[in-house]
């Protein structure tokens, strides 16, 4: 209990719907996280409601936002997408415009699954899916023709230890 009390807590202080989310919610969150495709009846019984309120409840999540989205995790090796990579990026300015450009940019290029800017020594850290050093080396000449990209440094997965599997509800 004292740990849902602490999930809770720590989502009051990033959602502005927080205040509306208890106990159930937290499960019913965690649970859809692992299962997306979870029937509302194998979720209503989990969280001990009935279908009909527990559905309500779904909706309401869904209607503010606490639930984005649904979707599949895909095996990225069955796919040919199994080499990971990840990118810094520095740029050779830090306006507002060059950020601009190059956000505006990057999400372009499908084999950047994720891009994050961040603080300290470099200004973006890319995440790449592709399909082995070939496919790498043709993203990363177009990464390096971006506007206002000054620097890379590349480092490509040898093993994923552990991969996002949602967040730590406390559940």
């Amino acid at each position: 209990m004292a740990k849902q009390n602490m999930a809770k807590d720590g989502l009051k202080k990033h959602v502005s719907n927080a205040a509306d989310i208890d106990r159930i919610d937290l499960q019913i969150l965690s649970l859809l996280q692992g299962d997306g495709r979870m029937s509302n009846v194998e979720l209503a019984r989990r969280v001990n409601l009935s279908p009909s309120p527990c559905l309500e409840r779904v909706r309401r999540l869904e209607a503010t936002g606490l639930i984005s989205g649904y979707s599949a995790r895909l095996d990225a090796a069955a796919l040919g997408l199994g080499t990971s990579a990840f990118i810094q990026v520095t740029l050779d300015r830090t306006t507002a415009e060059v950020f601009d450009r190059f956000r505006d940019e990057v999400v372009l290029i499908p084999e950047v699954a994720e891009c994050h800017m961040v603080a300290g020594g470099f200004d973006y850290l890319l995440k790449l899916r592709l399909g082995g050093m070939d496919a790498y080396r043709a993203v990363l000449a177009r990464i390096v023709d971006l506007p206002g990209v000054a620097q890379t440094h590349t480092y490509v997965v040898i093993e994923a230890v552990k991969q996002d599997r949602g967040l730590p509800l406390g559940s």
